[in-house]
């Protein structure tokens, strides 16, 4: 038991537990005087009360810089759960995700809970997630955004906290995805006695062999003789029809969801398109390699995540979308992914299979969270749980479960779970395929009971929500098990599928 550890649950399950009454914020202007708090390498630059509107609380607003330039923000509810909350960020950050309506890499869903909780920008500016320039030339830039960002902004709000309600938190927890889950897993690799419970979902755990090497590959396979390419954003529907069509019932439900993709046996040769095509789709569904064979990255595009390439792969139908061949690939391998930057007129078409993967190397040791060593957090009392979505169009699946397999043999898993949720896209961004978004599923409360009360999850229940209205519900089971149907009841009640 941490020093922290005193009591409490969460305000909404404070009947159920017959928790003390959630705590409060001191008595006069506890929140101005944060303004005048000592952070040790930063200053605190506002500090101010916000009163509750609309479904969110009352609460002190506190923005700090961290130097040379890592910004935060913490919000401290006025009536407190007790607990602290730190959030991950996407993509390569550049923005403090304060006011995100999402429920990852976000911390409103947090306040709204009761939590003191903080984000931060990764440690520089950016005008989106898929801007990289700030990296260009700047190891301490790609040092904060590695790694030295949410250490160092964890430390600085929970001494705030501390400060502000004179009292440490009794529990800790991260939350993020993507690039948020890359942070969550370094926290429990570089923080092993920061927090009780992390959430890593859809984890890039290692970005040079996925955002460089594997996008890479996604962009070339995509290229013609000009540098065009060859699959249009029309061409998505048809191959997504195509592999429903010889794979959705294989789970006994037809219901627009590849549940295991590994065991689809689609051919792309069958569908009506030109042969070049047909080549690009062979390349997707295949591990990227060397010109001697040999595996560069252990994860292919998932079949059943077609539904989703407009926005990550193909481009939206009209303009814009395929972020990753032209954004996230790009943007990494020009500011972030070698230790000399390449020259202006450098392209993502020039990657080298052969020699650029081991150029990356050793930014690999500043970004990469997929060391499987997490004894110090296992044997700190820490519980991890990890989700990822098997129809992820973006961080492919396959490295979560290879790093998974080297985590069971390393460390062990009894204080991880892991959930890969069939159907859903990356971090349930977009609603509009066939499973689940990120409003489906809540791993935040399976680890507060699991954290707080020693309630291992087995299964985390899932529901397609579409304007407001659930469709259906199941269980999403702990890997290696696969939510069953019974064959008999009601498929779209969560009481007709058990976990086998």
């Amino acid at each position: 038991m941490r020093h922290w550890r005193i009591a409490l649950a969460a305000p909404w399950l404070a009947a159920l537990l017959a928790a003390p009454a959630p705590a409060t914020a001191q008595e006069g202007d506890g929140c101005a005087a944060l303004a005048r708090a000592a952070l040790p390498g930063g200053d605190v630059t506002l500090a101010a009360r916000v009163p509750a509107a609309g479904d969110l609380p009352a609460y002190c607003r506190v923005q700090g810089t961290i130097l040379p330039r890592i910004r935060f923000e913490l919000r401290l509810p006025e009536t407190w759960n007790g607990k602290f909350y730190m959030a991950g960020c996407g993509g390569f950050c550049g923005q403090v995700p304060a006011e995100s309506p999402d429920r990852f890499n976000a911390i409103n869903h947090a306040l709204r809970r009761g939590y003191a909780a903080a984000a931060t920008d990764g440690g520089h500016w950016g005008t989106g997630a898929t801007d990289a320039r700030w990296a260009l030339a700047d190891p301490v830039a790609e040092a904060d955004w590695g790694h030295r960002a949410i250490e160092e902004v964890t430390v600085a709000a929970k001494s705030l906290t501390r400060t502000f309600y004179d009292r440490d938190p009794d529990y800790a927890y991260f939350q993020g995805c993507s690039t948020g889950g890359r942070m969550a897993n370094m926290a429990a690799l570089r923080q092993p006695e920061a927090f009780d419970g992390i959430v890593s979902g859809a984890p890039a755990l290692d970005y040079p062999g996925l955002v460089g090497t594997h996008f890479a590959w996604i962009a070339q396979a995509n290229m013609d003789g000009d540098g065009a390419p060859v699959l249009e954003p029309g061409d998505a529907g048809a191959v997504a029809e195509a592999v429903v069509a010889a794979c959705d019932a294989d789970d006994g439900v037809a219901d627009g969801i590849v549940s295991d993709p590994a065991a689809c046996a689609f051919d792309p040769g069958t569908l009506d398109l030109a042969p070049e095509k047909v080549a690009v789709l062979r390349d997707w569904y295949a591990p990227p390699r060397n010109g001697a064979g040999d595996v560069l990255f252990p994860a292919t595009v998932p079949l059943g995540s077609e539904s989703y390439w407009p926005l990550w792969l193909t481009g939206l139908p009209g303009g814009g979308g395929a972020l990753v061949p032209e954004a996230f690939g790009p943007g990494f391998l020009r500011y972030m992914a070698f230790p000399t930057d390449p020259p202006a007129d450098w392209s993502i078409g020039k990657f080298d299979f052969d020699t650029d993967p081991a150029r990356m190397a050793p930014m690999a040791a500043v970004y990469n969270s997929d060391d499987p060593d997490l004894s110090a957090f296992r044997d700190a009392g820490g519980k991890l749980l990890m989700y990822h979505g098997l129809a992820d169009a973006i961080v492919f699946p396959g490295k979560t479960l290879d790093y998974w397999d080297e985590l069971a043999e390393v460390t062990g898993t009894n204080f991880a779970r892991l959930f890969m949720v069939p159907g859903m896209d990356h971090c349930g961004i977009q609603s509009t395929g066939p499973g689940i978004d990120q409003h489906g599923i809540d791993p935040l409360s399976a680890l507060e009971a699991w954290v707080e009360r020693g309630e291992a999850p087995d299964s985390l229940p899932t529901t397609k929500i579409v304007d407001g209205e659930a469709l259906w519900s199941r269980p999403v089971c702990a890997h290696p098990a696969r939510a069953a149907f019974d064959g008999t009841g009601n498929w779209r009640e969560a009481g007709a599928w058990s976990c086998e």
